[in-house]
């Protein structure tokens, strides 16, 4: 006698999903924390709003008065019947140190971390992550005076090889004698202040890269320089970008380091090693508390240059990490 198949019992009817997986939260915690991190992200356009249009209504009442074209004029000259002012030499000056800190900084930024995350032992890893967050915390003005006090005369040397060996391709041919107090010692200085930032940054990425990819990668064979490149660094292409953007609005707003050691003028030279130029900062820091009143509202106006530049520099950074899907590590 063969038993029956018993029917299995239909399954119990599905509850209604709860109140806070609707996107509605019902905890008073919840509903806390939503209104108070809503409120953040409001109250930060809005500070970023009203500091536009400060510097855009300030900027305005000095432009209106300014004899020369405000972006292509090669003098600052504020005070003058009739004033004369442009941000041409400003905007060189910044643009060319900050490109040169980023050129020096970021390679040796991304080896530091990689040697930290991935090369050295553990006993050597945590010092030297130690040391380089000491340095992101010293003040500007350290950097400023080490930089005037060591980094000018030292560099010297290495103008006059520049010169002697790589002065034909114009940029550094050194066309006067005097000290190193020029545009490229800063971007050399600049580069020196926000490797610590970028190495801290791209560090912790690294860090977060899933280690069964590193595993797999290992177990198929690839030496530790492909699991690198093929793992590491795919997943860490965001930071990375995220970490030399951090570094470069830096860079790009630096005041007293580059006050202490550039030698400012508005003689436009494509000479890097030669002394003077100036940056936006620089020049405010500088000028700011000798200025009349319409001399600050220039001064206003170049900063608000400075502003736009660095919301730029950072919605481009933005921009290419979504245009890249590959960049957000989703795909890692």
């Amino acid at each position: 006698m063969t038993s029956q198949p018993t029917a299995t019992a239909p399954p119990p009817p599905s509850r209604p999903l709860p109140e806070a997986t609707k996107g509605r939260a019902v905890r008073p915690g919840d509903r806390i924390f939503l209104g108070l991190s809503r409120g953040s992200g409001i109250l930060l356009l809005v500070i970023m709003a009203a500091i536009a249009l400060f510097l855009a209504y300030r900027a305005t009442l000095a432009i209106s008065e300014d004899s020369g074209n405000f972006l292509t004029t090669f003098e600052w000259n504020p005070a003058g019947k009739p004033p004369v002012f442009g941000i041409a030499i400003l905007a060189w000056g910044t643009v060319v140190s900050s490109l040169i800190a980023m050129a020096i900084a970021v390679p040796i930024a991304i080896g530091i971390a990689l040697f930290i995350s991935h090369y050295a032992p553990r006993r050597l890893a945590a010092p030297l992550g130690y040391v380089i967050d000491l340095l992101a915390a010293v003040p500007s003005i350290i950097y400023g005076l080490w930089g005037a006090l060591f980094l000018v005369p030292y560099l010297d040397g290495l103008n006059r090889w520049l010169d002697e060996y790589l002065g034909w391709t114009y940029i550094f041919d050194k066309s006067g004698a005097g000290p190193a107090r020029s545009l490229f010692t800063v971007g050399i200085l600049l580069a020196i202040m926000i490797l610590p930032i970028i190495t801290n940054v791209t560090r912790e990425v690294f860090l977060q890269v899933p280690k069964m990819h590193e595993e797999a990668a290992l177990a198929l064979g690839a030496t530790r320089w492909e699991v690198i490149r093929m793992s590491v660094l795919p997943f860490g292409r965001s930071g990375i970008i995220s970490a030399s953007m951090l570094g470069l609005g830096r860079a790009l707003g630096e005041t007293m380091a580059v006050a202490v050691v550039l030698s400012p003028n508005f003689l436009f030279s494509g000479h890097l090693l030669d002394p003077g130029g100036g940056t936006f900062a620089q020049n405010i820091a500088a000028k700011f508390n000798e200025a009349n009143d319409f001399g600050r509202d220039a001064l206003i106006a170049s900063g608000l240059v400075l502003f736009v530049i660095t919301l730029l520099v950072n919605g481009a950074a933005r921009w290419i990490i979504a245009r890249r899907k590959e960049y957000s590590g989703a795909n890692a």
